[in-house]
């Protein structure tokens, strides 16, 4: 056969399907965002960058999804720019309500943004029947690794016993923790804390736990921001041939950026900061730098999944690890979904203790220190919303004062 005879049979034959594709079975519904309503859960954590607020998005395709995160007045602002959007353009929806409102959001608007950007990832991985991590690439490992925020207790210990800290580091690890982590001195909140004295402290107190979780085990600490840069650098140089896995916020959070390379230069202690950043910006020198190994970024803070992930390619260009700091049970499950399907480390911070949560029957695979993705559609999370206080609800369009580029894309206005 010669190559005309045998491309005029091959056109002509079902391989052409290859060149005209028939409409995939798992095509996108046609669907508009017609609301969003906005819960209270049962004892609301009050802190805005902790907010385990519910929200819902509806569509007129009966499909809706559930995020976490925002107060009242920033959700409510943001939600206006879903109502009347395609759900499965969140890309676009990401970007319209991060210009919309003339000032570029601060962290508070952020969260909320990223509360809205949970639910609409929720909705198309219902409206395809796929878990999220499935849209974002599957798994790359078998679990998430996680670290218990206050540590473990032995089994039977009362909840209102005393433990030291070598009980309480033993017993995270007895439990499956990855890691055992601690604060800098246990002094009462108001008490005259002396950063100079206190490194001494803390350093015998480092030792302790390197002895408690063994030569094998990890451990890890937060300064929570509380020295200066000279004493920051003393405590980590005091504190190195005990291996930290990490030492986190080192210094204050405003001098970051300049202190933290310093700090890179001067220490061998594995570092990460962030906790209290937003938005990819806010941590993107320290990471193009490598002057972090780790960055403290979460969800819904970063501004949702379209965000995180972002900052997930960028830590992977440059072989920086994620450890988000906790957060609500819904954002943590959503969490799960992303950190599953990054190739570079990762910890997770955790502080539910594997215990249920009323209001969500399926929400977080937690077993022996350790967090899985699940196969459940979109963030694989069921909520009883008869346990939730409505406070909130949007149906009108928001603001829209954006110009768009000749291809259609946004600019500011």
């Amino acid at each position: 056969m010669d190559r005309r005879t045998f491309l005029k049979a091959f056109t002509a034959a079902p391989g052409i399907g290859l060149f005209r594709p028939r409409a995939a079975a798992a095509d996108l519904p046609s669907a508009k965002i017609t609301r969003v309503r906005i819960y209270r859960p049962p004892n609301l954590n009050p802190l805005f960058n902790q907010s385990d607020m519910v929200v819902t998005v509806e569509t007129d395709a009966g499909l809706t999804g559930i995020g976490e995160g925002g107060t009242k007045d920033t959700l409510e602002q943001c939600a206006g720019t879903l109502i009347g959007k395609d759900p499965f353009r969140s890309e676009a929806i990401w970007q319209e309500g991060y210009i919309a409102w003339f000032y570029p959001p601060g962290r508070e608007k952020a969260h909320a943004l990223g509360a809205l950007d949970l639910a609409l990832w929720d909705i198309k991985g219902k409206a395809l029947g796929v878990p999220v991590h499935e849209l974002l690439g599957g798994t790359a490992r078998d679990y998430c690794e996680c670290y218990a925020t206050g540590g473990a207790r032995p089994p039977g210990v009362a909840a209102d016993a005393t433990l030291s800290l070598k009980e309480r580091a033993r017993a995270t690890m007895e439990a499956g923790y990855r890691a055992f982590r601690m604060g800098p001195a246990d002094i009462p909140i108001g008490a005259t804390y002396d950063t100079r004295a206190v490194v001494r402290q803390v350093a015998q107190d480092c030792r302790d736990v390197r002895d408690a979780v063994g030569p094998n085990g990890n451990w890890c600490i937060d300064f929570h921001q509380r020295f200066d840069l000279n004493d920051a650098l003393r405590l980590c140089k005091a504190i190195e041939e005990y291996d930290p896995f990490f030492v986190e916020d080192p210094v204050r959070d405003e001098n970051a950026l300049q202190d933290i390379p310093k700090l890179r230069q001067m220490t061998s202690v594995p570092l990460t900061h962030g906790e209290e950043w937003g938005l990819k910006w806010d941590f993107n020198r320290l990471v193009e730098n490598h002057d972090v190994d780790f960055i403290r970024s979460t969800l819904p803070n970063i501004g949702g999944i379209t965000e995180l992930m972002k900052a997930a390619a960028i830590c992977e260009t440059h072989a920086v690890g994620i450890i988000p700091h906790f957060t609500g049970p819904i954002a943590t499950a959503a969490l799960v979904n992303c950190l599953s399907t990054f190739s570079g480390p990762v910890l997770m911070e955790y502080n539910y203790g594997g215990r249920s949560i009323d209001y969500l029957p399926e929400c977080l695979d937690f077993k022996n220190g350790k967090a899985y993705a699940n196969g459940r559609p979109g963030l694989g999370v069921t909520a009883d919303m008869k346990r939730l206080t409505q406070i909130g609800e949007v149906t009108e369009p928001g603001r829209r004062n954006v110009y768009k580029r000749p291809d259609g894309s946004l600019t500011h206005w």
